[in-house]
């Protein structure tokens, strides 16, 4: 069974993820993400790209904890390599990415949305954040980079040494996202966009697009090797393991540093 489904309507795709109960990803989940990614850029009459949730309450949740925990280090480095490729492919499109969020959106969920161009969000009490911290371990998938930009150096430390959630009204004022838009309305909204852009000058946006992307490529491109170098010493850690079984065993976490 596919968890992840791609189509079009119009110019505009959708990228569906659906893997109850929460969409955390481990490699398959990844590699039907990167699949879907490959048939909204096969596709030529697709103009602007909706990666939406399946499932009410949750966008994504982030890694699937047991999974991780099963891997070694070695293989779990393997899917951040694999992640950061594919995270990649939003931001190196000429198609314009959009991410709406409805429900947490946590950790690798919240950094596939920083993946996309824009975020466009639902009001509510859900959850958005980084809370890797908590686990002895980074934000592995770009999240380091990305939310910097995005918020600014200070801010995304202050988010990420804390393991901070946020609402989207918080999320909103710390440009974590774009827009917030009532529940109800929100996936109307954001078709709407989609379907105006898509109407747009392709050449022209896909140069915008460009122009700016390019010019922040290489600081990004040196932060994501640092960021796998970073978290490959963290999966090989004792506190790490301790994260990853505190999580699971739901109690706290006793980290020492080793």
């Amino acid at each position: 069974m596919s968890h992840i489904t791609y189509t079009r309507s119009g110019a505009v795709g959708t990228i569906s993820m659906n893997r109850p109960p929460a969409n955390s990803y481990e490699i398959s989940f990844m590699r039907e993400f990167s699949d879907a990614i490959t048939a909204a850029e096969n596709d030529g009459e697709c103009r602007v790209v909706i990666i939406r949730s399946s499932i009410a309450g949750f966008f994504c949740g982030g890694a699937d904890i047991k999974a991780f925990h099963a891997n070694c280090a070695r293989e779990n480095v393997e899917l951040i390599a694999f992640a950061h490729e594919t995270l990649r492919r939003p931001s190196a499109s000429d198609r314009i990415y959009i991410a709406e969020i409805a429900g947490h959106c946590l950790g690798g969920g919240f950094e596939i949305a920083l993946a996309c161009d824009l975020r466009f969000a639902a009001e509510g009490s859900y959850k958005i954040g980084l809370p890797e911290a908590k686990l002895g371990l980074l934000p592995g998938n770009g999240g380091t980079q990305r939310l910097a930009t995005l918020s600014g150096p200070a801010t995304a430390l202050d988010l990420m040494i804390n393991g901070e959630f946020v609402d989207p009204e918080r999320a909103l004022a710390l440009n974590m996202i774009n827009r917030v838009y009532p529940a109800e309305e929100l996936a109307l909204q954001t078709n709407d966009y989609a379907t105006k852009l898509s109407h747009g000058a392709p050449l022209a946006i896909a140069m915008i697009k460009r122009s700016l992307m390019d010019g922040l490529s290489p600081a990004l491109d040196a932060g994501l090797a640092k960021e796998r170098m970073n978290i490959a010493r963290l999966f090989a850690s004792s506190d790490a393991q301790e994260g990853f079984s505190a999580f699971i065993e739901k109690r706290p976490a006793r980290f020492t540093g080793l």
